[in-house]
């Protein structure tokens, strides 16, 4: 049930917009810190888009990597990020997160319910790249049993339709090779078969899924910690106006089913609203190629429409303008279902897979399909002629679908049929027949695919190597030789999935520095308001360098605002 809703004046030390994973960091940070919280969300559950993410979180040289044996110089990521952002390197913020990231996962370990599983087997996504890891430097929020938060759980943003399975969410590593090996593994199909058959009871008995898993998991033990350290936790409050005196934020105006509430924090007000994806007047402004606002697939849920930016700049907060992309791109395709609804699948785990292209309109190759999904549309939206729509097809046989899944066709043993009947995948008995049904040039897809083929039987890819990196083999299939990410395509009926450009958020936020303090057009900090998540302008400067990258920072930062906020001096 929720809380009692807000009602009359209130105030507070803290007052945090937002409850992904910054928020709720920052609010549990200051909270056990000694500091009096209220956190507003604007939606009815909380979340926000980490609850439908992966719920991965850079952050190297982390305790559960050093347990582990895994012990690197913080130099090498520091080398990494140099290279990897060039002129965007912003060595204040960069150094702020080396040093706070180790201890923001100790105090977490430490202090609250959130637990860690380590990704130690995870490389960076650019593994030529001086510094590069190849482990070490990703963690998780370890699995939750949705149970033991109570009434809690009803509260909390349930995982993305597209990338559960009848709501229940899936998590990278064992679960998921278990479910995509149930029909080759006894071992497999019992794993698999017993996680179902628990869910299904979950479903039963509580509407919902309870084994949690990937950002739920990091939301549910994230908003569990807030509770029990006396957090007021408040959906259904969007923050409307900032209380600003003398220069200083000192609070919200904050709506409610009663009307509009004014709560002063007496200390700082914290931006984690959730950055612009669902802002079409920003994304018109400011994404590539997107001139209405509408040529884009965003992952986030609507809500996440730009509310912390908005304020931030009433403040006089500036929005960085000025990095090399203010999206965090991802390819993702349109989902359309019998209810008439619609949902966006993100494209992350099929692309590495062996037996798999992407092509343009002209059925030419034009990245690395196994490369990061934030480099895959980046090629996209720089190889599409600026005439033409900014799209690509995923390509695929028979054998490769009914093995991995083309997007949300799931793989054997759940029919392929009826997403073609729908017309979400293109099929055709010959490549002819396929590219016909796409709308791709015919010469040209024949022409790929058969010189993709002559290689492909022997495992190689001299036209963008596949599999040259860490990062590409983790993607692919470890059980195919001798590349992981290579093979043939050649047996019909062949399959096809349109991929638009999406995000999983937005790199241009609000201008922090490094305690993540808002700053106003002089660089001067705005007495009383912090950013965090993606309200803070990305310190990867729009780089994408790793996986992780939104969600590691994102929980770093609202840890450092929470500390700096009470007053903190010495780690915990």
């Amino acid at each position: 049930m929720p809380a009692s809703p807000l009602t009359h004046p209130l105030e507070c030390d803290v007052l945090v917009v937002g409850s992904g994973a910054a928020g709720l960091s920052a609010a549990v940070t200051a909270a056990w810190h000694g500091q009096e919280v209220i956190l507003v969300e604007k939606d009815p559950v909380f979340g926000g888009a980490t609850a439908w993410s992966g719920g991965w979180m850079w952050v190297p040289c982390n305790p559960l990597a050093r347990r582990a044996g895994i012990v690197e110089d913080p130099e090498l990521p520091r080398t990494y990020l140099k290279h990897e952002l060039g002129e965007r390197y912003d060595a204040a913020r960069i150094d702020a997160f080396l040093e706070a990231g180790p201890h923001m996962v100790e105090f977490f370990e430490r202090h609250t319910a959130l637990q860690f599983s380590d990704g130690n087997l995870i490389a960076d996504i650019h593994g030529d790249s001086p510094g590069a890891g190849t482990g070490g430097r990703s963690v998780i929020a370890a699995p939750c049993d949705g149970r033991e938060l109570g009434a809690l759980i009803h509260r909390l943003r349930k995982t993305m339709r597209e990338t559960s399975f009848m709501g229940m969410p899936i998590m990278a590593g064992k679960d998921l090779a278990a479910f995509m090996n149930m029909t080759r593994s006894a071992p497999a199909f019992l794993h698999a078969a017993r996680r179902f058959g628990r869910h299904l009871i979950d479903l039963a008995r509580h509407g919902r899924a309870m084994q949690l898993v990937n950002g739920v998991a990091l939301v549910a033990r994230l908003a569990k910690s807030a509770e029990a350290l006396g957090v007021r936790l408040c959906e259904s409050s969007p923050a409307r106006r900032l209380i600003i005196e003398d220069g200083a934020v000192r609070g919200a105006l904050v709506e409610t089913a009663g009307g509009e509430i004014e709560i002063r924090a007496r200390k700082a007000v914290v931006l984690a609203a959730g950055g612009f994806p669902n802002d079409i007047g920003r994304r018109k402004a400011m994404f590539p190629r997107t001139p209405t606002g509408h040529e884009h697939l965003a992952l986030p849920p609507p809500g996440a429409s730009g509310d912390g930016l908005r304020l931030g700049e009433s403040a006089g907060g500036q929005v960085a303008t000025d990095l090399v992309s203010p999206v965090a791109w991802a390819p993702v395709s349109l989902v359309r279902y019998k209810d008439g609804s619609a949902g966006h699948f993100p494209h992350i785990i099929e692309r590495g897979k062996p037996g798999i292209i992407g092509v343009l309109a002209d059925g030419r190759r034009f990245v690395n399909e196994a490369h990061g999904y934030y480099d895959y549309v980046a090629a996209m939206v720089a190889a599409v002629p600026p005439e033409q729509e900014v799209a690509s097809w995923l390509i695929c046989d028979h054998r490769f679908q009914r093995r991995y899944g083309l997007g949300i066709s799931r793989p054997t043993p759940l029919p392929v049929g009826p997403w073609v009947r729908n017309g979400y995948l293109k099929s055709g008995a010959t490549l002819d027949e396929l590219a016909r049904a796409c709308g791709i040039d015919p010469a040209g897809l024949a022409e790929t695919v058969a010189e993709y083929n002559r290689h492909a039987r022997n495992g190689e890819d001299p036209a963008f190597g596949r599999g040259s990196t860490p990062y590409n083999r983790k993607q692919g299939d470890p059980g195919h030789q001798p590349n992981p990410c290579v093979a043939p395509i050649e047996h019909a009926p062949f399959y096809a999935v349109k991929v638009q450009p999406g995000c999983f958020g937005t790199f241009a936020g609000l201008r922090t520095n490094a305690h993540a303090q808002v700053l106003d057009g002089a660089g001067r900090p705005i007495d009383g308001l912090y950013a965090a998540g993606t309200d803070m302008a990305s310190i990867m400067g729009g780089h994408y360098p790793a996986g992780g990258i939104n969600l590691g920072p994102a929980v770093t930062f609202g840890y450092i605002a929470g500390r700096h906020i009470a007053g903190a001096t010495a780690w915990e």
